[in-house]
């Protein structure tokens, strides 16, 4: 999802993925998890998994990502680069099923280093790299001169949970 306005830029990507426990190795701290195609893959639950003996064979585990991104083009520039990192991390209780959350978030100001109209492409310098990004958007692509700024704030969040399976359906 985008949504654009004159030097102003908005995204999110979303994704969704639940895989059933097929198998658990409590030794090893790892578990079998299918797909709904059937295809399986071995994970090795670390010690900062907390409540690893709640989980059950048939459990579901759901994990969903997102990660969004919005920039303000502000002309002319004069602003110091700069980069702000925070982030956020929680999990389950104890008793409760595993389950946790990490939510990482960049605040910038970059400087427009290049503008390439034939590739459609903006080289942006920040405080710690330098990024090449594609504007797929002729008219935006117009207003970004070198020597202007954007101004932006960069987030991505996953979370990770063990649901019970599912009960069986009473005839």
């Amino acid at each position: 999802m985008t949504a654009v306005a004159p030097g102003k830029f908005a995204g999110v990507v979303e994704a969704k993925v639940t895989l059933v426990v097929d198998s658990i190795d409590k030794a090893s701290r790892s578990v079998v998890l299918k797909n709904a195609k059937g295809e399986t893959m071995k994970v090795v639950a670390g010690d900062e998994i907390k409540n690893f003996d709640q989980i059950k064979v048939g459990d579901n585990v759901v994990a969903s990502y997102t990660q969004g991104l919005v920039m303000t083009l502000k002309k002319g520039g004069g602003a110091l680069r700069e980069r702000i990192d925070s982030s956020e991390k929680g999990s389950a209780a104890a008793g409760e099923k595993p389950a946790g959350y990490e939510v990482k978030e960049v605040t910038f100001v970059a400087d427009v280093q290049q503008v390439d109209l034939k590739n459609q492409t903006v080289t942006l310098r920040g405080a710690v790299k330098t990024i090449r990004l594609k504007i797929k958007d002729p008219e935006q692509l117009k207003l970004i001169k070198k020597g202007d700024q954007v101004e932006g704030v960069f987030a991505e969040a996953v979370a990770v949970s063990v649901v019970p399976a599912p009960g069986k359906a009473k005839k």
